[in-house]
């Protein structure tokens, strides 16, 4: 229970990578808030949560809506007093090519993965800079790194995402805040189970490992990285995908 006494944000919560993060941090003994989309299920979670004997706390935010993640993220600091342990986890895709894509597609994805990012951080930040401590973990992509056919928006905002990590790195290095992120490959998630027999066929090729990552190792990189202990780790970035890129 080595994070006992420390309180987590993790931005999309409830699904996918961010379900797995959030209970892992709990595990470890972490008062956990997540944020979600007024999705069903979310009361359930906190019960799940609140279980393993640690607080736990929903906040429908949506962190394209300025107005809410300023509210959400004041909420928690209202009734827990600080947050110690942030990671940035909310994203979606709207996948076509490029010549094809329309400027809705690519600006929804920006406005979620990178600015989400930088709303929700701005406002936790503030927080550690005054507690003069903190651990915050951005959520990037293998593809941010090597790009991907079909996804150029994502990629593009995934790859902001390492500028954005190792400039907010510097800028809180003083303060005793590590910035680091982690780059996922591909994890069993609702994105994954989407593929064809063919497409899934083609990708195990492409990974040394020979297979598809689980949530729960993306979970443990996290885990790791927010550890009292890692305070000398700052401005990188963890890949974990099997070996898809080196």
């Amino acid at each position: 229970m080595r994070l006992r006494g420390q309180r987590a944000l993790v931005t999309g919560g409830l699904r996918g990578i961010g379900r797995s993060v959030v209970e892992t941090l709990a595990e470890g003994g972490a008062d956990v808030a997540f944020t979600h989309r007024t999705s069903p299920g979310a009361e359930d979670w906190v019960a799940h949560l609140e279980s393993l004997g640690v607080r736990a706390l929903a906040l429908p935010v949506d962190v394209t809506d300025r107005p809410a993640v300023k509210e959400g993220v004041g909420r928690l600091l209202d009734e827990w007093g600080g947050v110690e342990i942030l990671v940035n986890n909310a994203g979606i895709t709207r996948d076509g090519l490029v010549v094809r894509m329309k400027d809705e597609d690519w600006d929804a994805v920006q406005e979620t993965n990178l600015g989400g990012t930088f709303r929700v951080t701005r406002a936790a930040a503030r927080a550690m800079i005054k507690q003069k401590y903190g651990r915050v973990v951005n959520i990037t992509s293998v593809v941010g790194e090597m790009g991907n056919a079909g996804q150029a928006n994502y990629a593009a905002s995934k790859a902001a995402l390492i500028g954005f990590t190792k400039s907010l790195a510097r800028e809180l290095a003083s303060r005793n805040v590590t910035v680091n992120a982690v780059a996922p490959g591909f994890v069993e998630t609702d994105m994954t189970a989407a593929l064809s027999d063919g497409q899934r066929e083609e990708l195990l090729r492409a990974i040394p490992l020979g297979r598809i990552g689980r949530p729960d190792e993306v979970a443990r990189c996290v885990r790791f990285l927010v550890d009292p202990d890692m305070g000398y780790i700052t401005g990188q970035v963890i890949h974990v995908n099997g070996g898809l890129y080196m």
